[in-house]
C-alpha cells in the first residue's frame, strides 16, 4: 500500500509570526506522524506583500515590474524558510525550496504570471529522501527551467529565466498545480474561516457553512468577490480533477470540499452570495454608433491588462450611444490615461467615472433556468430602497451594481430572501 500524498496550503494569516509558525509546524509533524507524505505551500506572512508593495511606492511610483516580482517573491521565502525551521526544531526532517527549485515555469507575465509547467523531479527527489517539502508559493520562472539552464547555461538562456509571481491569491494557485502534477491523494487550503461559508460571516452573522461545493458555483463566487479561493486555484482543480478542502487553520473543524456536485439538482438554487467593493463604473456618453468605435475602446484596455467585467450599451439614438463598463477600482487611472485621448479623437461627448459602486451577487448552478430568482432578488433590493445600476447574467449568477455604502445592508437582506440560513434539503435528510 503507498503511503498517501497531501499538499496542504497555509495563507498568510496562519504564518503572520512566530507562535503561528510553530502551530502551523505542529499541525505538520501531526499529519507526518499519521503517515502521510507531504508537500507544503505557504503564503506571505500576515500584510507582508503590502508592506513590500508600499514600499516600493515609496521609493517610485512606478516600479519596474521585474524588480517588483522580485521583490515579492521574498515574502514567501520567509515564510518557507521559517516553517522549515519550525520543523526542524520538532525533530522533523523537512526542506524549504523556492517556486523555481521545485521545479515551476511561468508564461514571464510579471505580475499576474500563469503556469506553465511543473517539473516535479526535485520535489519527488526531497519526498523520496523522507523529507517534508516547503514550497514557497504565488511565484515561478519564465520560460526555462532550472534543468535546462544547468545543459546550457548560454546568455540567452540565462535571461530568459527570471522570478515571476502569479497574482494576488497565487499560493492557492501553486498548490492546486503541484496537487494535480503530483496526484496528491488529497490538497487541504488551510486559511483563518472553517470553509465556504453562504455570505461573509463578518457581514451576515446567520451565513451558512457549505460541506460541499461543486467547482462551477465556487468559481462564480470567487470570480464575484468571495476571498476565501482565488478563481484559477478553483479552475485548475476543476479541469484536473483535484478536490479541495478548504480548513481552518485555528481549529480543528470539518471544512468545505470543493468538487463536481452529484447533488446540484437537489440542493437550493441559490448556494452563496459574493460581493466586490474593488469595482469602478466607466460612462462614456455619446459614443459615434458605427463599427469598430466598442474596439477601439476595449483594445486599448486588453493590451494594458485592464480587466472588463459588466459592458452595458444603450440603444443607439440619433447616431450615438452610451456604454458603461466596471471594471477594479485599482485600475481606474490607467484606464483614464488610456481613455482620454480617444473620448478627443472619436468625438465622444463625454467621459464619468465613479468609484462608490460595488458588485453583489447570487450564485448557484440553474437558476437561470427556475423562474422567480432575479424577480426576487430585484424586489428584495427595491423594498430596501437600493438602486441598481447595472445588471449582468450568466446560467448560474445575476451580479448587479449599487451603490458601496448599500453592500451590507444588500447582503443580509439578500441573505435573508433567499432563506440561505436554512439547511439545504438534501443535507437535512443526511443528517436525519
Amino acid at each position: 500500500m503507498s503511503t498517501p500524498l497531501v499538499v496542504m496550503k497555509f495563507g498568510g494569516s496562519s504564518v503572520a509570526g512566530a507562535e503561528r509558525i510553530k502551530r502551523v509546524a505542529r499541525r505538520i509533524a501531526r499529519e507526518r506522524t499519521a503517515g502521510s507524505n507531504l508537500v507544503v505551500i505557504v503564503s506571505a506572512m500576515g500584510d507582508t506583500t503590502d508592506e513590500l508593495l508600499a514600499l516600493a511606492a515609496a521609493i517610485t511610483d512606478d516600479p519596474d515590474p521585474r524588480e517588483l516580482d522580485v521583490l515579492l517573491a521574498t515574502g514567501e521565502h520567509q515564510s518557507a524558510t521559517l516553517v522549515s525551521m519550525a520543523l526542524h526544531s520538532l525533530g522533523v526532517a523537512a526542506i524549504s525550496l523556492t517556486g523555481p527549485q521545485a521545479g515551476i515555469t511561468t508564461d514571464g507575465t510579471y505580475g499576474k504570471a500563469r503556469i506553465a509547467g511543473i517539473d516535479p523531479r526535485r520535489v519527488n527527489a526531497e519526498l523520496a529522501a523522507g523529507k517534508v517539502v516547503i514550497v514557497a508559493g504565488f511565484q515561478g520562472m519564465s520560460t526555462k527551467g532550472v534543468a535546462e539552464l544547468e545543459a546550457t547555461a548560454t546568455a540567452s538562456d540565462v535571461h530568459a529565466a527570471e522570478i515571476t509571481t502569479l497574482g494576488r491569491g497565487g499560493s492557492d494557485t501553486t498548490a492546486v498545480a503541484l496537487a494535480a502534477q503530483l496526484r496528491a491523494d488529497r490538497c487541504q487550503i488551510f486559511t483563518d474561516v472553517k470553509g465556504i461559508y453562504t455570505a461573509d460571516p463578518r457581514i451576515a452573522p446567520d451565513a451558512r457553512q457549505l460541506s460541499v461545493i461543486g467547482y462551477e458555483e465556487m468559481m462564480e463566487l470567487a470570480h464575484q468577490g468571495a476571498q476565501v479561493m482565488q478563481v484559477r486555484a478553483v479552475e485548475l482543480g476543476w479541469v484536473n480533477g483535484v478536490t479541495i478542502e478548504v480548513l481552518s487553520s485555528f481549529e480543528d473543524a470539518p471544512g468545505t470540499l470543493i468538487k463536481e456536485d452529484a447533488l446540484v439538482e437537489q440542493r437550493n438554487k441559490v448556494r452563496g452570495l459574493a460581493h466586490d467593493r474593488n469595482v469602478a463604473k466607466i460612462t462614456l456618453v455619446g459614443v459615434p454608433d458605427r463599427p469598430g468605435v466598442a474596439n477601439h475602446v476595449f483594445g486599448p484596455l486588453a493590451d494594458a491588462g485592464v480587466i472588463v467585467d459588466m459592458i452595458v450599451q444603450n440603444v443607439g439614438h440619433g447616431g450615438s450611444t452610451d456604454i458603461s463598463f466596471t471594471i477594479p477600482r485599482v485600475e481606474l487611472a490607467k484606464a483614464k490615461r488610456l481613455l482620454d485621448p480617444l473620448v478627443r479623437e472619436l468625438g465622444f461627448v463625454d467621459m464619468t467615472t465613479d468609484s462608490s459602486v460595488a458588485k453583489v451577487s447570487i450564485v448557484g448552478a440553474g437558476i437561470q433556468n427556475a423562474p422567480g430568482y432575479a424577480a426576487r432578488m430585484f424586489g428584495t433590493l427595491a423594498e430596501a430602497g437600493i438602486n441598481i445600476e447595472m445588471i449582468s447574467t450568466s446560467e448560474i449568477r445575476i451580479t448587479t451594481i449599487i451603490a458601496e455604502d448599500r453592500v451590507e445592508e444588500a447582503v443580509r437582506a439578500l441573505h435573508a430572501a433567499f432563506s440561505l440560513e436554512q439547511p439545504e434539503a438534501v443535507e437535512a435528510a443526511a443528517a436525519g
